[in-house]
């Protein structure tokens, strides 16, 4: 499995609400069941987080991890989510996490942001977006519902 997993994710990791799943989910992580796919927008929004949650990406062993470049496709089709108005402007790197996870056709993206990405309604307005400029659609969820 492949799984693009946003900055919310890693903050989750020590979050009371969210630890308790997000440390089961990184647990496969960090024993390469599932590869994650880290882009250069996640390390820039951790900048600012907490050096024990930017070290969590230190701990993902290389195998399961695909480091993707932010790139003119990418920035397009999050525009294209804005102009649909599946997010303002104002969340635009909350489209681009979406289109990246689109573009690299990871399996799932994987969130705790449920206002902007793990939303019903959201979720089908990134992929009438996505079939109408021919990618294939996209899958939305929180790490407790891909526990295994």
């Amino acid at each position: 499995m492949k799984f693009y997993i946003d900055t919310s994710v890693f903050g989750g990791y020590y979050d009371p609400e969210f630890s308790a799943d997000t440390s089961k989910f990184f647990e496969q992580i960090f024993t390469e069941q599932v590869k994650i796919v880290y882009s250069y927008l996640i390390e820039k929004e951790l900048e600012g987080a907490p050096t024990r949650v930017r070290e969590l990406v230190e701990r993902i062993p290389t195998k399961s991890l695909e480091i993707v470049a932010l790139d003119e496709e990418a920035i397009k089709l999050a525009t294209a989510y804005v102009h649909a108005g599946a997010l303002t402007k104002k969340f635009e790197d909350d489209a681009i996490h979406i289109a990246l996870a689109t573009i690299h056709r990871v399996d799932t993206l994987v969130s705790w942001n449920f206002r902007h990405m793990v939303s019903f309604f959201r979720i089908r307005q990134y992929n009438s977006v996505n079939l109408k400029l021919g990618y294939t659609t996209i899958d939305v969820r929180s790490p407790k519902e891909l526990l295994s």
